[in-house]
């Protein structure tokens, strides 16, 4: 983990059986993360994915992250390891720390120090600072201009699917929400206008999240 992250105290949940206590904390730092935060959409992801990892700083929740690592059978990736990232809020006060990737890291029991395994890493983005966290590290799918080809998006409405997202658009890698929205970003990152291009087609009104997949640490033949 980055030395900033030292000095916090870090604990990994199974999010099926979270203590009502643990559950208001996470609603307490969506809600300071996200405006008009939907209380709905913690407890779906905590019925979709399998960890929530939590940082505390002198005993309070400061940051959470939800995710897991799992087998599956994609279209012609047959028991692919695929790793899961979920929501992530850091309090504002602790952000910029290393926090959003050492706790994305622990909820998906992922030490990538010293696992050379191909995975497919997956997430579902709402701004552009948190897609830049896997665009860094690996070419993605979507890419802005670049039309998916047909096995990307078959195994994109796979993770989609995985996510418990079935209204998905395969050309743009748009999950479609469900009518109502999750919440508006609050966050203070400067991106480039040209960051803004892949989400397009993300209607956050109706509760639209934006998938992107990325292997790491390299694609399979024929990507």
């Amino acid at each position: 983990m980055p030395p900033d992250t030292f000095g916090f105290d870090f604990e990994v949940l199974e999010a099926a059986s979270i203590s009502a206590r643990h559950r208001e904390s996470l609603i307490g730092l969506f809600q300071a993360n996200y405006r008009d935060a939907n209380p709905a959409f913690i407890d779906k992801s905590l019925s979709v994915l399998r960890h929530v990892a939590i940082a505390r700083h002198e005993g309070e929740a400061i940051g959470f992250a939800m995710g897991e690592s799992r087998r599956m059978d994609l279209p012609r990736l047959p028991d692919q390891l695929v790793s899961l990232a979920g929501l992530s809020c850091i309090a504002p006060e602790f952000r910029r720390r290393g926090l959003f990737g050492g706790l994305t890291m622990r909820a998906m029991a992922w030490n990538s120090s010293t696992d050379e395994t191909r995975r497919l890493f997956c997430g579902r983005m709402a701004h552009p600072a948190a897609l830049r966290s896997i665009t860094r590290l690996a070419k993605t799918v979507p890419s802005p201009g670049i039309r998916p080809t047909a096995w990307q998006q078959e195994v994109g409405k796979a993770i989609a699917g995985a996510f418990r997202v079935f209204d998905f658009d395969p050309e743009t890698f748009v999950c479609i929400g469900e009518g109502r929205p999750i919440g508006y970003p609050r966050i203070d990152f400067e991106v480039e206008p040209q960051e803004w291009e892949a989400f397009a087609c993300v209607n956050r009104d109706r509760g639209d999240a934006l998938l992107a997949i990325a292997w790491l640490p390299d694609s399979p033949s024929g990507w």
